[in-house]
C-alpha cells in the first residue's frame, strides 16, 4: 500500500477534524461509517456525501452531518434533484447529480479522507479521482480493484495516496500485518461464512429463491454484496482485492469457511506462525479501524461474548461453489478478465433478484462470458479506456 501525502492529517497527530467525503452513504457500509464518524464524536467532519437514488435517505443524513456538498449520482426520477433540493432549501449545501460529480466530491480540496462505499463499478471513477487527488482512501468498494487494480494501485502510489481496506477479510489482513513484514508471509487465509447454502445440496441451491438468497446467517450487508456472499462469488472478488491491496499471488491466497464469522482472516509467516484477527461480526470495526488507522479508539462494535461461543469451526469450501475458481482465473490472468468477470457477475445478480434467472444460473453466465472473453477479446496490459470497454461488452454479454 501507498503512504499517505505529507500535507494529509494523520488520526491522533493532530486535534483538527479530518474532513472526509462518504460516497455511498445511504448503503449499509456508508450508514455504518457515520454511526462510526458519530460515536467518534469531533475526530471527522463529513464534508461530501453522494448517494445513488435515496434521495430521503441522504437528505435526513445531510440534516444531521451539514456537509457543504451532497450529490445523488444516479437520481431515478427528475423530480429527485428537486425534491432533494427542497428538503435541504436554506441549509447552504450544493445540491449535485450525476457521476462526475462523486469523482468531483472525491477530490475536494476541502477533504483529506474519501471513504468509498459505493457498491460496484460505479466506484470504480470516484476511488479513481480520490487516488489522483492523493487522498486517504478507505475502500469498501472491492469492485474497483477488481476492474482495475493496476491501474489504482500505481496510481494511489504516484500521487501519494494511501489505500486502507474496509472489507473485514482484508482490514484483517492489514492488521495482522504489523506482526510481521509483507516479504515473511509465507500465504494469507481467507474466511468465509459460507452464506446461507453452506450446508444444501448443489440441486436445492440452484432453486433458492431470492428471500432465501438474502437471508445471510452473520451479516447485514446490501442485496448485492448478500446474494455474491451466497454464490461465494464476494469471495472470489476478495481473492482478486487481496492480490492487488498485498501483491500477492493466487498460490498464496487461500480460501476457508468459518461458519461462526469469528475469525476474519489469518497471515501464515514463514516460520509457520500463524496471526488471526478476531471480533464479532460487525463492519464498524473495520470501518473504524481504517479511519483510525494506525490509531485505536474505543469502538460502537459488538464484542465477543466468549462464554457464548461454544466452537470455531473450518472446512474447505464445497466443489457446488465453483464461484471461487473463477476468482483465481482472474488473478492468474489479470489484464481486463477483472473487469469482465465483475461485469458478469453484477448483470446476473442483478437478473436473479429480478426474477428473471435462477440461483444456480448467476455464477454459470459470469463462467460463460469470462470464457467467451478469454477466447477472443482479453487484453493482457489494458488502458482505462480498454477496461471500461470490457465492462460495457460484459454486462451486454451477459443478458438473457
Amino acid at each position: 500500500m501507498s503512504t499517505p501525502g505529507s500535507g494529509k492529517p494523520q488520526a491522533g497527530k493532530s486535534k483538527k477534524k479530518r474532513r472526509m467525503a462518504l460516497l455511498g452513504s445511504t448503503g449499509s457500509i456508508g450508514v455504518g461509517t457515520l454511526e462510526v464518524v458519530r460515536h467518534l464524536d469531533g475526530e471527522f467532519e463529513i464534508t461530501a456525501l453522494t448517494a445513488s437514488q435515496n434521495w430521503r435517505k441522504l437528505a435526513q443524513q445531510a440534516l444531521e452531518y451539514r456537509p457543504r456538498m451532497v450529490v445523488l449520482s444516479q437520481p431515478a426520477g427528475k423530480h429527485d434533484a428537486a425534491a432533494l433540493e427542497h428538503a435541504l432549501r436554506g441549509r447552504r449545501i450544493e445540491v449535485r447529480t450525476g457521476p462526475a460529480a462523486m469523482e468531483e466530491a472525491a477530490a475536494r480540496d476541502d477533504v483529506d479522507i474519501v471513504a468509498v462505499a459505493v457498491v460496484g463499478a460505479a466506484g470504480l471513477k470516484p476511488a479513481l479521482a480520490a487516488a489522483r487527488a492523493g487522498k486517504w482512501i478507505a475502500l469498501s468498494n472491492k469492485e474497483s480493484l477488481v476492474v482495475a487494480g493496476g491501474v489504482v494501485m500505481p496510481l494511489a502510489r504516484r500521487c501519494g495516496a494511501k489505500v486502507l481496506p474496509v472489507d473485514s477479510e482484508h482490514s484483517a489482513i492489514f492488521q495482522a500485518l504489523r506482526c510481521g513484514r509483507r516479504k515473511e508471509i509465507q500465504r494469507i487465509i481467507l474466511t468465509a461464512s459460507g452464506g446461507p447454502f453452506r450446508t444444501w445440496p448443489r440441486e436445492r441451491m440452484n432453486r433458492a429463491t431470492v428471500a432465501e438468497a438474502l437471508d445471510h446467517p452473520n451479516w447485514r450487508m446490501g442485496p448485492k454484496i448478500t446474494v455474491d456472499s451466497a454464490t461465494l462469488m464476494n469471495k472470489a472478488l476478495e481473492i482478486i482485492e487481496a492480490h492487488w491491496l498485498f501483491d500477492l499471488p493466487a498460490e498464496r491466497i487461500d480460501v476457508l469457511i468459518h461458519p461462526q464469522s469469528i475469525i476474519h482472516s489469518m497471515i501464515e509467516f514463514v516460520d509457520a506462525s500463524i496471526i488471526a484477527q478476531l471480533g464479532a461480526p460487525d463492519m464498524r470495526t473495520a470501518i473504524q479501524y481504517a479511519l483510525t488507522h494506525p490509531h485505536r479508539r474505543q469502538s460502537c462494535s459488538r464484542r465477543v461474548d466468549w462464554s457464548k461461543i461454544q466452537e470455531m469451526t473450518f472446512e474447505e469450501p464445497k466443489d457446488h461453489f465453483p464461484a471461487l475458481a473463477l476468482g483465481y482465473e482472474v488473478v492468474r490472468r489479470g489484464g481486463t478478465s477483472g473487469a469482465v468477470l465483475n461485469a458478469a457477475n453484477e448483470t446476473a445478480n442483478a437478473l436473479f433478484r429480478e426474477g428473471k434467472i435462477p440461483f444456480g444460473r448467476i455464477v454459470r453466465q459470469a463462467a460463460r462470458v469470462l470464457e467467451k472473453h478469454l477466447q477472443s477479446g482479453f487484453i493482457a496490459q489494458p488502458t482505462l479506456a480498454d477496461l471500461l470497454a470490457a465492462d460495457a461488452w460484459a454486462r451486454r454479454e451477459a443478458m438473457p
